[in-house]
């Protein structure tokens, strides 16, 4: 086994190789971190002994083994994307309840938006990853339709106003599902200068008369971590109800 949890036979090292790999082995354990740094330190090491070397035979020593080093700090990159994947998969899974995470989507899109799948899930929530403004979201599978569309419309660059026309437009022709009255999404932010986690509940042109619900903005209350739910853009399509949750590690203390 060497970094980044990858089995290696003996096959893919020759005898030399798997020495410098049980040397490695022997001076760090089965951590990771530590026999990368250690590959990398013993790989510099060798190719400035290799140039001051003028025997053609202890040379040809030295360059077989800093191949060996090459190709195990490859796999070292290797794995750590591998562990890099899992802990944006993790994080993109952190804003839904514990009981929702394990069989949920994580997906995300490429620069045309087109849909990628990180995770394949097979419950009724899906998840992107960060974004780079810092946000985490969740929501339902049932929207997801509406999600990608955005996507797309996104990279062919409309925005504001304009995006949020065109998506009524093929919800009026049914090209998308309408907006799922009592829906609920998830969402966490990294830093404490907006709400760090909140629920919001879908409410397509209800009304803060009609479910009762308070209107008061309660984002000062939130950011210092008392926040208690208000509904936002009562009446219109996008009625939604902000349940900011607090005493929690993500939330805002």
């Amino acid at each position: 086994m060497v970094p980044g949890g990858i089995a290696v036979t003996d096959n893919d090292f020759s005898l030399p190789g798997r020495a410098v790999m049980l040397e490695v082995h022997n001076v760090t354990g089965d951590d990771d971190a530590k026999a990368c740094a250690y590959l990398n330190i013993t790989m510099m090491l060798s190719n400035k002994t290799a140039l001051q070397d003028s025997s053609w035979e202890i040379a040809m020593k030295r360059i077989r083994h800093t191949a060996v080093l090459i190709t195990a700090g490859l796999l070292c990159s290797t794995g750590a994307v591998a562990q890099t994947d899992q802990a944006i998969i993790e994080k993109a899974l952190s804003p839904l309840p514990m009981d929702l995470r394990a069989d949920a989507t994580v997906y995300t899109y490429d620069d045309e938006g087109n849909r990628v799948t990180l995770k394949v899930g097979g419950n009724h929530v899906e998840c992107q990853p960060t974004d780079e403004e810092g946000f985490t979201r969740c929501g339902a599978v049932s929207q997801r339709a509406r999600r990608d569309l955005q996507a797309k419309l996104s990279a062919q660059g409309l925005g504001g106003e304009e995006l949020q026309m065109a998506l009524q437009r093929a919800e009026d022709a049914g090209d998308i599902p309408t907006r799922q009255f009592g829906a609920l999404s998830y969402r966490r932010f990294d830093t404490a200068d907006r709400i760090q986690y909140l629920f919001v509940v879908s409410l397509p042109n209800a009304t803060a008369e009609q479910l009762g619900m308070p209107t008061g903005s309660q984002r000062d209350n939130s950011l210092a971590g008392q926040g208690t739910p208000w509904m936002m853009r009562s009446g219109t399509s996008g009625a939604h109800l902000m349940i900011p949750v607090n005493g929690t590690e993500y939330s805002n203390q």
